[in-house]
């Protein structure tokens, strides 16, 4: 007897498992029971799950019969004609979806060829067990899973046509890559995806090599000449948005040039961009706090004294600057309504964004780096033929991550670039490599893919053979212009008067823990000190009692709230996160005393 569940509920007993699970099969299969139930009998607990529930992630599968499948050439030519549908071979029972726990009692095959009477499913590609995006990375057979897995991750991440109609969209922090390629190596899912639509990289020589130790770590070494002829160039777009806000009695915002009444008002330099309407010209070239649209609202807190004062009822200067480290020249403005009525200004504002030190780019293997050195094109190594590559690789980064289609897209970029056609990389069913390298042999070059090649800097020829090949790079969203900080004094925090935390904010760095360490190691103890007075604040404290004592700047004296004038006060220098600790203390009725001893 096995037990059976449903949806993990127990609803009896099957003498006949195997009949049982048969039947059911049976009439999922011929429309008898939903199409969205899974059966799965699990072995060691002489159990069988039924499933029905939402959230299951189910995949299709041919269904297979005595070693024989039940998708025929008849059915592919009826699907070609378009006179039947996909939903029609589920219908028919000729596919069906398998969960994860029903899939433990199937053994599916791979390729037809592969069938045996024992066999119950076939895939319909091997293909579909890679996600829509991971199918793009070429030869994916060749790849360490890990490294499918982020070449798939990055891809998502790059550059490229994101949209069509970008000119017309206001879009939150987006960019966009100046003259994108279709990749010369692609899988059929470039093709049925439309990505020549869309792409997002550009086709480049890589040679893998060391240069100078610049590209040690995964960095990668990038050739001056190739970024003045456009390689990885883009565009940042991001929009300051204002709008015209109502608030309780009959108040509302204002967008226009602020009067110099208003409270808040910065300088007429700030303002200097701006129109007669408040909002400013397109492709006005602006730079960190210039106003982009000027506005002014009702002052915050107003009392029943100033409601009927027209003389103290003074707007307030909320205008929309750049944050903190941007630049850029208006792209577009666009002036409209919200839902509610109320007007709504939309600025684009666009950043031209050249490949500098410290971006970040990746091939479609997982192989990600950063650049770690700009080289002058006089100064780049060369070919026997006279190519300057537009990349340096490192070898370092193949042996761990065993990418080895990395190393095959560079030979079949290279034969494709040779050849003038695309190569088929995709993955289970790609182009054979002995192929590609016969094919490459007869234009010329080493099967191998290796080339003599010569110091950019002294004309010598390099000992080694170096690996050169075409290759689909991409460049990700991940600027160091979006992500630079520094910074000397600037905003704290009320609470804590700590400085404030983050880039937008123009936030302090943090000196940690392990930072400090590195700091005693070196003996630099005033150095130390400096770094922890950020929030240094010299406050009264009673002798007697040891609580923090009050100063009454009005009468210039000191005295204590608990034993009152006739005690000594003394000022003490003590970080303010320890003063608000004491506070704290105190609001939970524990008396924090302080014993003061004479620094000398």
């Amino acid at each position: 007897m096995s037990e059976v569940f449903l949806n993990g509920n127990f609803i009896g007993n099957v003498e006949h498992k195997d009949e049982f699970l048969t039947r059911v099969r049976t009439d999922r299969r011929s429309g008898v029971i939903p199409a969205n139930l899974n059966i799965h009998f699990d072995n060691d607990l002489d159990q069988v799950f039924i499933e029905t529930l939402k959230g299951r992630t189910r995949r299709p599968l041919i269904i297979v019969k005595e070693g024989i499948p039940s998708l025929t050439d008849k059915h592919i030519k009826q699907l070609e004609k378009g006179e039947l549908a996909w939903s029609d071979l589920v219908d028919q029972g000729i596919i069906e979806y398998l969960d994860a726990a029903e899939e433990e009692n199937a053994l599916v095959a791979f390729h037809e060829q592969d069938l045996t009477p024992d066999h119950t499913h076939l895939e319909i590609s091997p293909l579909v067990m890679l996600g829509y995006v991971t199918t793009l990375v070429p030869f994916g057979e060749y790849i360490q899973a890990a490294r499918l897995s982020i070449g798939s991750k990055n891809q998502k991440h790059s550059i490229g046509l994101y949209t069509a109609n970008f000119p017309v969209r206001v879009d939150m922090d987006v960019n966009l890559l100046h003259y994108p390629q279709i990749p010369l190596v692609k899988s059929i899912i470039h093709d049925i995806s439309h990505y020549d639509t869309h792409p997002s990289g550009q086709n480049i020589v890589v040679a893998v090599m060391s240069y100078k130790g610049y590209n040690m770590e995964d960095a990668v070494i990038l050739n001056k000449g190739s970024i003045e002829r456009g390689f990885a160039r883009s565009t940042y777009y991001r929009p300051a948005i204002a709008e015209e806000l109502r608030y309780s009695g009959g108040l509302m915002d204002e967008i226009g040039v602020p009067d110099k009444e208003v409270k808040g008002y910065k300088s007429e330099k700030d303002y200097r961009m701006l129109e007669e309407d408040g909002i400013i010209y397109p492709e006005a070239v602006v730079s960190e706090d210039d106003v982009v649209i000027g506005k002014t609202s009702p002052p915050r807190f107003l009392s029943s004294l100033d409601e009927y004062s027209l003389a103290s009822n003074i707007r307030r200067e909320s205008s929309v600057s750049l944050r903190h480290g941007e630049k850029g020249v208006v792209d577009m403005i666009l002036i409209t309504e919200n839902e509610e009525g109320n007007k709504l200004v939309q600025v684009r504002v666009r950043d031209q964004r050249i490949a500098e030190i410290g971006d970040k780019f990746v091939s479609r293997h997982g192989q990600k780096g950063i650049v770690g050195l700009i080289v002058p094109e006089s100064d780049m190594p060369f070919t026997a033929s006279g190519i300057k590559p537009d990349l340096l690789f490192t070898p370092h980064g193949i042996p761990s991550r065993m990418t080895v289609s990395h190393l095959i897209e560079l030979i079949a970029g290279k034969t494709g670039a040779l050849a003038g056609r695309y190569i088929d990389g995709t993955t289970f069913d790609s182009e054979n490599e002995d192929d590609i390298r016969k094919e490459l042999l007869s234009l010329g070059f080493r099967d191998t893919g290796v080339e003599t090649v010569y110091n950019g800097m002294s004309g010598e020829q390099f000992t080694a053979r170096i690996f050169v090949g075409n290759m689909y790079y991409q460049k990700l969203r991940h600027m160091v212009a979006n992500k630079l900080h520094a910074r000397a004094r600037g905003p704290i925090q009320l609470l804590t008067r700590q400085p404030t935390e983050g880039r937008a904010k123009e936030g302090g760095l943090r000196l940690g823990e392990m930072e400090k360490d590195t700091f005693v190691a070196h003996g630099a103890s005033l150095l130390l000190k400096e770094r922890f007075d950020s929030d240094k604040t010299v406050v009264p404290v009673c002798e007697s009692c040891g609580v923090i004592a009050i100063y009454d700047s009005y009468k210039d004296k000191r005295y204590c709230p608990v034993c009152g004038d006739n005690v000594e006060v003394n000022d003490v220098e003590i970080s303010y996160a320890f003063k608000l600790i004491l506070d704290e203390f105190k609001s939970l009725c524990i008396y924090p005393k302080l014993n003061l001893r004479s620094k000398y």
